[in-house]
């Protein structure tokens, strides 16, 4: 009998691109800075890491059924604007993504999201059966094209993504422009506001996903441990929204969802206030120190308020990219983000940034 498998295979299931994170420092005895991934430069909390050591002892026993604990501590977080119904968790933020997808998206129905973006936002939905729509941002800013967003929409939009600050961009959405998106988006949609990087932003009209939240809108700001708080090797995320869509989405959460090293890391370093406000700090000093050194070096950048900027380099995205890791810096071509031609480069300790304008310093001149 003639193998058919391929015939129940789902149509919109075919090998396209997909996300590819960034890649880890090769075994060498150089010394490598990885400024490609956005990590945190100053490692993990360390309330993080003794609460992760005390857990140990009993990784032998399931964790807890659902994420309450991490949910009220985080209800602390927020000085207890929201309640503990209105958060969800899960491993990593990108499992965030795949969750509100899963509840929200059946085939044919369509996403909306601006490139150049976090690509997941695409390659995710994809695996729903959702149609993309993509319009991007504007150039040569990249500020959000709202009238571009809102002309999209059609009866089948069901979700749209706004990223603030935006990675790979740096770029912002400015509190006046998301007050009249808010205002004009129709309210049987689903706004998901990615705000991993919030911490960094400094503007003064910055806003995150939270006003809009308690004012009841359809928002759901989308959080990541990965990156201020040091646990991108935890793969711990959260959301908060309304609790109509939280209890909602919640009902396909699965239990013991959360393993528990994970549980008490987040927990940790949540209360770790110290750690996260040296990060923050180390990585708008680096943000000062860098922009400066390519104000200098005649190198094209956009303003970020992000732990990253992304740069028009001096070669080609590759060449680029290459002769950095041969001066022992990593950073990141974002062709695949949506922005080609450019590359992103993490802002680092002043031991790094250090070493990074070096290098590029070092290439420019050779």
């Amino acid at each position: 009998m003639k193998n058919n498998i391929e015939s129940i295979f789902k149509a919109h299931l075919v090998p396209k691109e997909v996300y590819q994170g960034g890649k880890n420092i090769p075994p060498t005895n150089k010394k490598i800075y990885k400024l490609s991934s956005n990590e945190n430069p100053l490692g993990a909390s360390p309330k993080a890491i003794a609460a992760m050591k005390a857990a140990l002892d009993h990784i032998d026993i399931y964790p807890d059924q659902t994420d309450i604990r991490l949910r009220e501590a985080l209800v602390k977080d927020f000085d207890g604007q929201l309640t503990s119904d209105q958060f969800l968790c899960g491993n990593s933020g990108s499992e965030i993504l795949d969750i509100l997808l899963r509840a929200f998206i059946n085939e044919g129905d369509e996403v909306i999201f601006s490139n150049p973006c976090f690509l997941p936002y695409a390659v995710f939905s994809r695996w729903y059966g959702a149609k993309q729509v993509d319009v991007p941002l504007l150039a040569p800013n990249y500020d959000l094209d709202v009238e571009g967003i809102l002309n999209a929409i059609n009866e089948k939009t069901k979700i749209i993504f706004l990223t603030s600050p935006n990675n790979p961009t740096g770029t912002y959405i400015p509190k006046s422009v998301m007050d009249d998106f808010m205002a004009r988006v129709p309210k049987n949609i689903v706004v998901v506001f990615d705000e991993v990087y919030r911490h960094f932003a400094d503007a003064e009209d910055y806003v995150t996903a939270l006003p809009y939240v308690l004012e009841g809108h359809n928002v759901v700001g989308l959080n990541s441990f990965s990156k201020t708080y040091g646990l991108a090797g935890q793969r711990i995320g959260y959301a908060y929204t309304t609790p109509t869509i939280a209890n909602y989405v919640r009902l396909i959460h699965k239990p013991f969802l959360l393993p528990l090293t994970s549980i008490e890391a987040a927990i940790g370093a949540l209360s770790d206030t110290e750690f996260i406000e040296e990060t923050v700090k180390t990585v708008l000093e680096g943000r000062t120190f860098i922009a400066k050194a390519f104000d200098e070096l005649g190198i094209t950048y956009w303003p970020s308020q992000a732990n990253f900027f992304i740069i028009d380099p001096p070669f080609p995205e590759m060449e680029f990219t290459n002769k950095m890791m041969e001066e022992g810096i990593m950073v990141r071509p974002v062709s695949q983000f949506g922005a080609p031609g450019k590359v992103r480069l993490t802002i680092g300790d002043a031991e790094a940034n250090t070493a990074l304008v070096k290098a590029l310093r070092k290439i420019l001149s050779a």
